[in-house]
């Protein structure tokens, strides 16, 4: 059974850190790319970030790039959002989610239930 569980979300100050952490099993982690999705309250569910399974590439929302770096340690099996000069309107419930890079949720088969932040001015 595949699970992938997220972690190190909370609350924040405009223009503090936070580092989200994914840990995956039941899954061949190191051959699935691996995305990160964000759903604010009252919006939809968007994508932030995703990586390949190689680490050889990266991709971001516009939104976030510049600020949120993805990286991922295949032997321990997690995948990471290190997100810097956080913004109000980056709260929301972050999702990490396996199988694609793409910006569509459907591309991904698995999810993570997610974790909460929140960024106050």
């Amino acid at each position: 059974q595949v699970q992938l569980v997220e972690s190190g979300g909370g609350s924040v100050q405009a223009g503090g850190s936070l580092r989200l952490s994914c840990a995956a099993s039941g899954l061949m982690f190191s051959v699935y790319h691996m995305g990160w999705f964000r759903q604010a309250p009252g919006k939809e569910r968007e994508f932030v970030a995703a990586i390949t399974w190689s680490d050889r590439s990266t991709y971001y929302a516009d939104s976030v790039k510049g600020r949120f770096t993805i990286s991922r340690n295949n032997a321990e099996k997690t995948v990471y959002l290190q997100m810097n000069s956080l913004k109000p309107e980056d709260t929301g419930i972050y999702y990490c989610a396996a199988g694609s890079t793409s910006t569509s949720m459907s591309a991904y088969g698995n999810w993570g239930q997610g974790t909460q932040v929140t960024v106050s001015s």
